[in-house]
């Protein structure tokens, strides 16, 4: 019994969340320029601060609010800029499914949370707790730690951009949005493991260097679109020659 009530208590609710914030700590350091070069742009691309505050509370999506940023202050119609932001989003589909193996006791409350705060830092931390041996029937606790963790960093950031970044001369030409393109980099890479996601990465980034001059920032939506084909073209192909005849 002792040993039950020990175990219960090294896999408690509360342990999970809190370890799921720490292991996001890294991912968050990256995140933070980030969110603090779009609060200082936000008012400058034509959002109010109630309104960009309200982005980054409803949204909470740092490359599609960047994207949205770009396309407003250049005047493109609303259609373009949430068709844009919606197929830029499109990857959080994919994490989704692959976490729904993990998630289908939960009730909808649980989901919907988890669904509103899902982000690449949060997926990439949550699926590696998921995918551990042992039998914790609280990892969820340990994605919902993660995801509360980005999203308050991101809201304060958010607010730390809108109210002092107008004191910081030129912050946007400090390079320091570099911080979420290497954060991205970095978790991509462990992922590259197959040729599909292989060939996804690479004809995506060739698309959208060569497409980067289209209007409205169409270059990123052509992008996603070409690489998630040629994955899904690869993968079929794969299956295709591996299944017996």
């Amino acid at each position: 019994m002792a040993i039950a009530a020990d175990a219960h208590l090294k896999t408690g609710p509360w342990r999970e969340f809190w370890a799921g914030a720490r292991q996001t700590i890294p991912l968050i350091v990256g995140a933070t320029p980030f969110g603090i070069i779009f609060g200082t742009l936000a008012q400058t691309s034509g959002l109010s601060m109630v309104g960009a505050a309200a982005m980054s509370a409803c949204v909470f999506a740092g490359s599609s609010q960047f994207i949205a940023l770009g396309l407003l202050a250049t005047g493109s119609p609303i259609g373009i800029i949430v068709l844009t932001t919606w197929v830029v989003n499109l990857r959080h589909l994919l994490y989704a499914v692959g976490l729904v193996p993990y998630l289908q006791e939960l009730g909808q409350g649980w989901k919907a949370a988890l669904a509103f705060w899902l982000t690449d830092e949060t997926f990439m931390v949550a699926i590696q707790r998921y995918q551990q041996p042992d039998p914790s029937p609280y990892k969820h606790w340990f994605q919902l730690g993660s995801a509360i963790a980005m999203y308050s960093n991101w809201q304060l950031c958010t607010w730390l951009g809108l109210t002092l970044g107008q004191t910081l001369p030129n912050a946007a030409n400090w390079g320091l949005d570099f911080a979420m393109v290497a954060t991205f980099i970095g978790m991509t890479i462990p992922y590259l493991k197959t040729r599909p996601m292989v060939a996804t990465v690479i004809v995506a980034g060739i698309t959208a260097l060569l497409a980067r001059s289209l209007p409205h920032q169409l270059g990123i939506m052509v992008a996603a679109i070409t690489g998630i084909l040629v994955g899904v073209l690869v993968e079929t192909t794969q299956k295709s020659s591996e299944a017996p005849s």
